[in-house]
C-alpha cells in the first residue's frame, strides 16, 4: 500500500475527529477538556469545506462568513457530508493559535501564532533575530502539540467501549444541526 492509498483509506479518522471536536466543544461552551491540560478553548472559526462522495462524483461546500454560525455545515453532515478543512481557533487569550486544519492528513495550513515579545520592532542584530526565530518555532512546537493532544483525546475514547455512546452523541448533534438551518432561514 503506497502512502496515498493509505491517507485515502484512513481519511474518515480526520473527518470524525474535526465532527467529534466541533461537537465537543459546542457542548462545552466553546473548550474541550484534556486530562493533563484542563480546558482548551476551541473555536470553529467562518470557514468549512465539506465534501461528499469520491474522485470525479466529490462534491464540495465551502461555507463562510461572519455571521453563518457555520450553520450550513450543520445542515450539510445531516446530509452526509463530511468535514475536509475546518478553521480552528484553539488556546487561551495568551496563547491563542489559528489556522485551518485539513481532516485527511491533520496538516496545518495558514497559522497564526500568539504575538511574541520580539514583535515590538525591535533592533536588527542577529541575536535578537535569532531568538525571535527560535521563540516563533517553539510557538509552532507548541500549537501543534495541542492538536496533538485533542487527537489523541480523540483516538483513545475512539477506540474505548464508551465509542458507541459517543457516538450517539455525534449523531444526535447531527441531527440538531439539520433542524437549527431549517429554523433559521424559514
Amino acid at each position: 500500500m503506497d502512502l496515498l492509498d493509505a491517507i485515502e483509506e484512513k481519511r474518515f479518522l480526520g473527518q470524525e475527529f474535526l465532527i467529534w471536536l466541533w461537537c465537543s466543544s459546542e457542548e462545552r461552551g466553546g473548550s474541550v477538556s484534556l486530562p493533563d491540560r484542563g480546558e482548551v478553548p476551541v473555536v470553529f472559526e467562518k470557514h468549512m469545506l465539506l465534501e461528499c462522495g469520491e474522485g470525479a462524483e466529490c462534491e464540495k461546500l465551502v461555507c463562510r462568513g461572519q455571521l453563518t454560525e457555520l450553520k450550513e455545515a450543520r445542515a450539510g453532515l445531516a446530509l452526509g457530508k463530511r468535514p475536509e478543512q475546518a478553521r480552528l481557533k484553539i488556546g487561551s487569550e495568551e496563547r491563542e493559535y489559528s489556522f485551518t486544519l485539513t481532516a485527511a492528513t491533520l496538516e496545518f495550513r495558514s497559522m497564526k501564532l500568539p504575538a511574541t515579545a520580539g514583535e515590538d520592532g525591535g533592533g536588527d542584530d542577529r541575536a535578537g533575530l535569532e531568538g525571535q526565530i527560535l521563540e516563533r518555532v517553539s510557538l509552532i512546537e507548541e500549537g501543534i502539540e495541542l492538536v496533538n493532544a485533542l487527537f489523541r483525546r480523540f483516538l483513545m475514547l475512539r477506540t474505548s467501549d464508551a465509542w458507541p455512546k459517543e457516538l450517539a452523541k455525534l449523531r444526535q448533534w447531527i441531527s440538531s444541526g439539520a433542524e437549527l438551518a431549517t429554523t433559521a432561514y424559514s
